[in-house]
């Protein structure tokens, strides 16, 4: 398998691992990672994901050689059945959205729609260009080795970056900095990357992991529920207007502070000693 899962404690990573094919992805290994999101939605042990990449790639997208057949073929079996399923693996099968299983917030599997309120950080070990950035978005928290760089590099080849780029770019950069990265679509050094505020530390490639990991330990130190909850207000706020969006947070607000992490946490400060979570 191409695609690795491990946990060790509450901390989940996913590895792609196609050196040969430096870290591409094809619509069977896509469909693992979709799956490998699913699994980590669903254990309610794991608190944190990190995804990298083995050697010196983290990503550099689909798998060109295989992936515009795949996705023609596709297209042209959805056209003729509706939303049949067309099978992308012996145990995979995708819904009728394909660049879903590009997204760590928004697949769709077997017609089940898909959210991750849990936090993902990307440990980029290596080269982060097309897909590899599609995905890269949909993460919280970002570390990149100091000799890689990020492209999204679609539009060099007069393809569009339909994995959610256009959309998230806008959100998360200011416009000037979204328009460098879709528009010029050349290959952004670490330093520029941190500039733009694209992710959050820049570490030799030797530390990315280790760094990835500290991280995620953290994260593990706080309510488990409190931090989802953080996640999910977030992201639906940007969805609402203003007034909504606090409306929203309020409850979240509600709902976590009357929860048992909550008490908790506060018996546990009182008593100096650490908290023991149950993510309710």
């Amino acid at each position: 398998m191409a695609i690795h899962y491990e946990k060790v404690g509450h901390v989940v990573t996913i590895t792609i691992d196609r050196p040969e094919a430096r870290n591409s992805l094809d619509l069977e290994h896509f469909g693992q990672i979709a799956d490998g999101w699913i699994r980590f939605r669903d254990d309610d042990d794991a608190f944190v994901a990190i995804l990298t990449g083995v050697e010196d790639v983290y990503c550099v997208g689909a798998d060109l050689k295989k992936f515009i057949t795949q996705v023609t073929e596709r297209a042209q079996a959805l056209r003729e059945g509706g939303s049949k399923k067309i099978e992308a693996g012996e145990n995979y099968s995708f819904s009728d959205s394909l660049v879903a299983v590009l997204r760590d917030g928004a697949q769709t599997r077997d017609g089940e729609t898909f959210e991750l309120y849990k936090p993902v950080i990307a440990a980029v070990n290596g080269i982060c260009a097309a897909g590899g950035l599609e995905m890269m978005w949909n993460t919280d928290l970002r570390v990149i080795a100091d000799d890689t760089f990020i492209q999204l590099s679609e539009p060099r080849r007069g393809l569009f970056p339909g994995g959610g780029s256009t959309v998230h770019s806008v959100r998360q950069l200011s416009w000037c900095n979204a328009m460098e990265v879709l528009l010029l679509a050349e290959r952004i050094e670490p330093r520029r990357a941190l500039e733009m505020g694209l992710v959050n530390a820049v570490v030799p490639r030797d530390q990315v992991l280790p760094k990835a990991l500290e991280w995620a330990e953290t994260i593990c130190k706080n309510g488990p529920l409190a931090v989802r909850s953080c996640k999910e207000s977030a992201k639906r706020s940007t969805l609402v207007d203003l007034m909504t969006a606090l409306e929203t947070e309020s409850t979240y607000s509600t709902q976590v502070f009357s929860s048992e992490d909550a008490k908790e946490g506060v018996a546990a400060f009182r008593e100096k000693r650490p908290p023991v979570w149950k993510g309710r």
